[in-house]
């Protein structure tokens, strides 16, 4: 029999919960030591898995120790139902993490994001029934949540089908009239819902279409967002899926759930809003102004030609440098090439050539992208250098090698005020004393618009797959 050691609030305090709200502290201190070995590369693993252990943590002492409202433990009936459910869902997580390829990760990463929004949203529409006439506060939380799991669900799926090529945008002025009505009349129906004075089973019809409004809005809000915003937007749902978590903990009113999802929340927030400063943008902007895709400004004020490489040209260049700068790009990950781009790094610097790499915010499609790609390829974290900490050394660069990044090197967001990009951070790389550009072929980026650096006097370009022009280059340069 647990024992009981006090009284809370009316209700007697057994030892059982006190060890359950104490593991229930211990979980959220290790999300927030993970948290924190996340903000570096080299210890972005291990900050994993003691997040992971602290979800696991929570997970078991809830399974062992929690009571309803009639000291009754968990059934336990549902406890093996639980128990299968997350054996299946980790095999399906493992199988998935080992065979998605790095190029498909953004994708991976919003269907997640669609997951927990969809949990959230599952929690928030079955617990409305339960909720209490008056009870604003649990009825407040209960909308949130499904207000919010269901706009994290949906634009997380359009999200998903837009990176995987199998959605287009749609860029239509009208677009930012039909959100915004859509965006009131949700907020109108969840009002009517919290101070409605009828009971929640009478409300059940209000309840279902808030759902549906939701979705349709999850839809919409992320339609019109294409190109070069997609990392912000894949930020900015990781951060309302936390916020939707956040919200279920506090219908539950456990703290692991609120802890948590406060935590994803914030640090979602925090990176969306320090990727739109590293595009010179603001929130809204990137919401509204549907920035990427459409090719607004073209390259009007474009001079000089291409100037193409050879391979044994690039060799020489390479092999005689005495500082080189690969800045990575979505291409790289398309061809997968970030492991012969290290053996490429390996043997210039065996032949005492300094190699870094210059990471862009946004480079890729998804926050990280490139530091995932680059580790997956055992790239020394030393090797990889942030854009602010790299610019400054651009002019005393022997050779920048751009491979795949475009709009992150284009020097139209310096030269080019028509520029959808204008005034947007960019790698220096047009600084650099020379330039080798890798490309299949004239392409433009994501954003639609021209590359400046292409007609550079500096420029070379090196056509072709990037990992088998690399891959040439590499038996160029140990063939000298």
């Amino acid at each position: 029999m647990d024992k009981v050691i006090g009284i809370l609030n009316g209700m007697e305090y057994t030892i059982g919960d006190s060890i359950l709200e104490l593991s229930y502290l211990i979980a959220a201190l290790l999300f927030v030591y993970g948290l924190k070995l996340l903000s570096h590369p080299a210890t972005a693993r291990t900050g994993n898995l003691w997040a992971a252990g602290g979800m696991g943590l929570g997970m078991l002492t809830t399974l062992l120790l929690h009571k309803d409202a009639g000291g009754n433990g968990i059934p336990l009936t549902n406890v093996w139902i639980i128990l299968a459910a997350i054996g299946v869902g980790s095999a399906i997580g493992w199988i998935i993490a080992r065979k998605v390829k790095m190029t498909a990760m953004p994708q991976l990463v919003s269907i997640y994001n669609a997951t927990g929004g969809a949990a959230s949203m599952l929690v928030a529409l079955l617990e409305y029934p339960n909720a209490v006439a008056g009870d604003i506060q649990s009825i407040l939380v209960t909308v949130l949540g499904l207000i919010i799991g269901a706009i994290a669900f949906s634009g997380s799926m359009i999200a998903f089908a837009k990176l995987d090529g199998r959605v287009g945008d749609i860029m239509k002025p009208f677009m930012t009239y039909i959100n915004l009505v859509l965006l009131i009349v949700t907020i109108g129906i969840g009002v009517y819902i919290i101070i409605s004075p009828n009971q929640p089973s009478e409300m059940v019809w209000a309840i279902y279409a808030l759902l549906v409004i939701s979705l349709v809005y999850g839809v919409m809000f992320v339609m019109p967002i294409g190109g070069a915003d997609m990392p912000v937007v894949i930020s900015l749902l990781n951060s309302l899926t936390g916020i939707a978590a956040a919200m279920a903990g506090f219908i539950y009113n456990n703290q692991a759930m609120i802890l948590g999802g406060i935590l994803v929340g914030a640090a979602g927030m925090i990176l969306t809003m320090l990727m739109c400063k590293a595009m010179n943008r603001s929130l809204i902007n990137v919401i509204v102004g549907a920035f990427g895709g459409g090719g607004a400004a073209g390259a009007t004020g474009v001079e000089g030609s291409i100037k193409e490489i050879q391979l044994s040209d690039a060799a020489v260049l390479l092999s005689y440098s005495q500082k080189v700068v690969v800045i990575p790009g979505y291409g790289l990950a398309v061809a997968q090439a970030q492991h012969i781009a290290h053996e490429l790094d390996a043997l210039l610097e065996s032949k005492g050539v300094e190699v870094k790499y210059a990471i862009h915010p946004v480079a890729g499609r998804m926050p990280g992208h490139m530091n995932v790609l680059l580790a997956e390829a055992d790239v020394p974290y030393e090797q990889l250098v942030e854009m602010d900490d790299i610019n400054p050394d651009m002019p005393n660069v022997d050779v920048a090698i751009v491979i795949g990044a475009n709009d992150v090197v284009n020097p139209a967001a310096y030269d080019d005020p028509s520029s959808p990009i204008y005034g947007m951070p960019i790698i220096d790389a047009h600084l650099a004393k020379n330039i080798i550009i890798m490309k299949r072929g004239m392409g433009k980026g994501y954003a639609g618009i021209e590359n400046f650096l292409f007609f550079n006097d500096k420029t070379r370009m090196l056509f072709g797959d990037a990992k088998a022009s690399i891959s040439k280059l590499v038996s160029e340069i140990k063939s000298m």
